[in-house]
């Protein structure tokens, strides 16, 4: 049976950020992810895991102005300084959660620039945050995002994209995060993805189209996919990034479902 982790930016969003650790413990998760740490001091981050005997499995690297579109640096040319810091304050936040892995959003390159140009400036980026990952001990995931309904214009956007940048970069420490939802609306073919690269992926997330709702919900046939993780061994997390339908806890039984497997 994969392990799940709550998403507290999808699910407890009834109640305040820092008050989710405590819903997430007690709908019976031991582990959480969320998109960026970097609101608030680490320190109190680490009181509130203690407390409620969480562990914190993912977050991303900082994403640059998201208020203002921008959906990672990592394919911006002009922004290398501005990415590289952000790979030391990621580290910083690792340590301190305890957190061994970090996503890396590509990013939303701007119109006229040369693909090169933008494949180039991905690639050095990831090189040197992989490898200074790696000497702290944190694992660099990158993660591909479906640009026809959720992030048009994000520059990875299909596993298969996603699997050739990795082997371009060509540095031991950088792996798929594979969102399963993601990866349905854009190829498809999630069973047979899945058997050929489970020795590449690091973390899985789920939602179910249309209508990134939970499981169950919609497409996707998750008791199989659950099951084929079970067969191919896969020790990683289950993310569970999904906007519920009708509230996180009326929402969980597809969870309930999933543990009595």
């Amino acid at each position: 049976m994969p392990r799940f982790c709550a998403n507290l930016g999808f699910l407890f969003t009834e109640v305040p950020f820092l008050d989710r650790f405590e819903h997430a413990a007690r709908a019976g998760f031991q582990g959480v992810e969320y998109m960026s740490p970097y609101e608030y001091p680490a320190a109190e981050l680490v009181r509130l895991l203690r407390e409620h005997g969480l562990r914190q499995v993912l977050f991303n690297l900082p994403p640059g102005d998201w208020a203002a579109g921008e959906r990672g640096l990592a394919s911006l040319p002009g922004r290398e300084a501005e990415f590289r810091e952000g790979v030391e304050l990621a580290i910083d936040y690792a340590r301190e959660l305890g957190c061994t892995q970090v996503n890396v959003l590509a990013g939303i390159p701007r119109p006229g620039l040369r693909p090169q140009e933008i494949r180039m400036t991905l690639l050095e980026n990831l090189r040197h945050a992989a490898s200074r990952l790696a000497s702290a001990g944190i694992r660099l995931l990158v993660e591909p995002i479906n640009s026809r309904v959720d992030m048009p214009g994000f520059c990875i956007d299909t596993p298969r994209k996603a699997l050739s940048l990795i082997e371009s970069v060509a540095e031991p420490n950088l792996w798929l995060q594979y969102d399963v939802y993601h990866a349905q609306i854009m190829e498809g073919d999630l069973a047979r993805t899945l058997e050929a690269n489970i020795e590449r992926i690091s973390h899985i997330q789920v939602a179910d189209p249309p209508g990134r709702h939970e499981p169950g919900s919609g497409e996707i046939n998750y008791p199989f996919i659950f099951a084929l993780l079970d067969r191919l061994g896969y020790a990683g997390w289950v993310g569970c990034e999904y906007v519920p339908l009708a509230g996180t806890k009326a929402g969980l039984g597809w969870l309930k479902g999933a543990h009595a497997r």
